[in-house]
C-alpha cells in the first residue's frame, strides 16, 4: 500500500509529521511519499520550493518507509491524473487533515479525485464532527473516505510563520532541527 501526503509545507510542523506517524500506524504502508507541492493552485507560498522541500526532508526524516519528493502539480487531481496506475487503485491513500478534509468539496474535482485513490482523513480529538459530515454526503463516493485518529498537536504553518516573524518561541510546534535550518537559511524573518 502506498501513502500519500502532499502540501506546501511553508513550513512543515509537528502536526504534519504527527499525521505521517499516524497513518504509518494506521495503514500497511509500504511507502509514504510526502510531496512537496512547489506552486500550489489554492493558495500562495512565502518560501521558494527548495527551501520547503529541504525543510521537509529534514521534518520527516525520522519515519520509516517515508521519502519527501517536490512535487510540480498545483492541484491533487492533475496529479493523480498523470499517474495511471492509481485508477481506482485501493493500494493508494492519499492523507489529508480533517481541516483540509472541511475543505475538500473547494478542491478541483473531489470526486475525480476519490475515483483514483482513497482518502484516508485523520482526525484529532476534539474536531468538530459537524464539520465533516456535510462534506462527506456530497461526495459521489464517499466510501472511499476513511477517518483515522491522531493526536491533538497544536500546531499550523500560519501560526507559526508569525510567532517566527515576531521572534516568538516555536517549541512544541515544530521539529528542533527544522528550527536549526530555519535559522540557517534565514526565514520567515525572526527566526
Amino acid at each position: 500500500m502506498l501513502g500519500l501526503l502532499g502540501g506546501a509545507f511553508d513550513p512543515p510542523h509537528d502536526g504534519h509529521v504527527a499525521l505521517a506517524r499516524a497513518a504509518l500506524e494506521r495503514f500497511p504502508l509500504e511507502r509514504l511519499v510526502v510531496l512537496v507541492v512547489a506552486a500550489p493552485g489554492h493558495k500562495p507560498v512565502e518560501t521558494p520550493a527548495e527551501d520547503r522541500l529541504a525543510l521537509a526532508r529534514i521534518a520527516f526524516a525520522g519515519l520509516p518507509r517515508t521519502k519527501v519528493v517536490q512535487d510540480g502539480h498545483a492541484y491533487t487531481v492533475d496529479l493523480l491524473g498523470d499517474c495511471p496506475l492509481l485508477d481506482g487503485d485501493d493500494d493508494t491513500v492519499f492523507l489529508v487533515g480533517a481541516d483540509e478534509f472541511a475543505d475538500f468539496l473547494a478542491w478541483r474535482q473531489p470526486d475525480e479525485i476519490l475515483r483514483l485513490v482513497r482518502l484516508a482523513v485523520a482526525t484529532r480529538p476534539g474536531y468538530p464532527w459537524e464539520r465533516l459530515e456535510p462534506v462527506l454526503a456530497r461526495l459521489e463516493r464517499r466510501d472511499r473516505v476513511e477517518f483515522f485518529p491522531m493526536p491533538a498537536v497544536p500546531a499550523s504553518s500560519t501560526e507559526i510563520r508569525g510567532r517566527l516573524r515576531r521572534g516568538e518561541p516555536v517549541d512544541g510546534m515544530v521539529p528542533g532541527e527544522v528550527v536549526r535550518e530555519l535559522r540557517r537559511r534565514g526565514l520567515y524573518g525572526g527566526v
